[in-house]
């Protein structure tokens, strides 16, 4: 999983990037104008992996991996001039969510672009470049395939592009009611359709606003965003975050208790990426390895097979489960568990569930 970090100068996203990676990138009050992207790559903490390691003593651990890219470059203006065009494009198109920082923080050493402290107005300036950019990628491929139409061809060449077209022009509709695209019902091959194009307003979006010290209370216009398709608002302390991210565990928790602050922002802002996307984990459970895998839900049995590695699906026989929940129940014991009744097999139209813990039987 990618999540792009992206927000207007000065919002703090390099900050909240150092909080949610333990990163120590240099934060300053001005662009350096490069294309500059800083990207880690963490471990998603899960408790019930920890509890699975102490119980079957692996020779490794392994957690489910995020990776987070702070992306520069977002500014007023970017998607009125034939959209957001180049590298910035790419570099956003690559991830799988997006991450926007709004500034609810003062400084008077760093002056924010607009002249004042409004994260409602910088959601919307984001939001509408992000559409105008969309619009003008739409309509530049609808030109192209209505060309490419009236030049006739292969009977099925040109039936693909008149499925494009109408998909385009439903896109088209959308976006001219200057709403994002997350809300739109896609099938899988429209999905991968238009996994190319990059179209920002389709990726899920996930708001932080980065408060300072003294915290921030969500107005009612942000709140809202929670209703929409795909997207969710949340509020870090920012710089707090950062300062606990590169602390030792012990100071951390001393620190987590003085500012009332019940679990670092790392693990509330990985929960609701998952949830955006439709992610979950089940977990493999052995003498070699303890590792929690990243599928999506309502995957099938077979799917997290393939997740694992291909041959274990191709050559799918059975799929032996338990949930962790049962398993605690039995006090970590696979014996007592398929005494209990609690081990049980299944095929391969079973739907995996959030904390399954799964063991393929196969054949190749």
């Amino acid at each position: 999983m990618q999540i792009g970090i992206v927000g207007l100068p000065n919002s703090g996203k390099t900050t909240i990037f150092n909080a949610l990676t333990r990163g120590e990138a240099e934060t300053t009050a001005y662009a350096s104008g490069a294309m500059e992207v800083h990207t880690a790559v963490v471990n998603v903490p899960d408790s019930r992996v920890d509890r699975l390691s102490e119980i079957f003593k692996p020779k490794r651990t392994i957690y489910a991996k995020v990776q987070y890219n702070d992306i520069g470059g977002v500014a007023k203006g970017i998607g009125s001039s034939g959209g957001v065009s180049g590298q910035l494009l790419n570099r956003m198109s690559q991830n799988d969510a997006l991450l926007l920082v709004v500034r609810a923080f003062k400084d008077n050493l760093v002056p924010h672009p607009e002249g004042s402290i409004d994260p409602v107005r910088d959601v919307e300036i984001v939001q509408t470049e992000f559409l105008l950019s969309d619009m003008a990628l739409v309509e530049n491929r609808l030109k192209r395939v209505e060309e490419r139409l009236k030049k006739g061809g292969d009977p099925k060449e040109r039936a693909a592009y008149k499925e494009e077209h109408d998909l385009l022009e439903q896109l088209q509709s959308v976006l001219e009611e200057e709403k994002p695209l997350r809300g739109i019902d896609l099938t899988l091959e429209e999905e991968k359709l238009l996994r190319a194009f990059g179209l920002l307003t389709l990726k899920p979006l996930l708001v932080v606003v980065n408060a300072g010290e003294d915290g921030y209370q969500l107005l009612p216009e942000l709140e809202a965003l929670n209703r929409q398709p795909e997207t969710s608002v949340m509020v870090l302390q920012g710089k707090v975050e950062m300062e606990l991210a590169q602390m030792e565990p012990e100071e951390a928790a001393e620190f987590l208790d003085a500012f009332g602050i019940q679990e670092p922002g790392l693990n509330r802002v990985i929960r609701r990426s998952y949830g955006l996307l439709g992610l979950q984990s089940f977990f493999t459970v052995g003498e070699d390895e303890v590792r929690a895998w990243t599928i999506r839900e309502g995957a099938t049995a077979v799917e997290a097979a393939a997740a694992i590695h291909t041959d274990l699906a191709r050559g799918f026989i059975r799929a032996e489960v338990i949930s962790y929940d049962d398993l605690m129940s039995c006090d970590g014991s696979m014996a007592e568990a398929r005494k209990k009744g609690l081990l049980r097999l299944e095929g391969k139209e079973y739907v995996v569930q959030d904390g399954d813990i799964v063991h393929i039987r196969f054949h190749v």
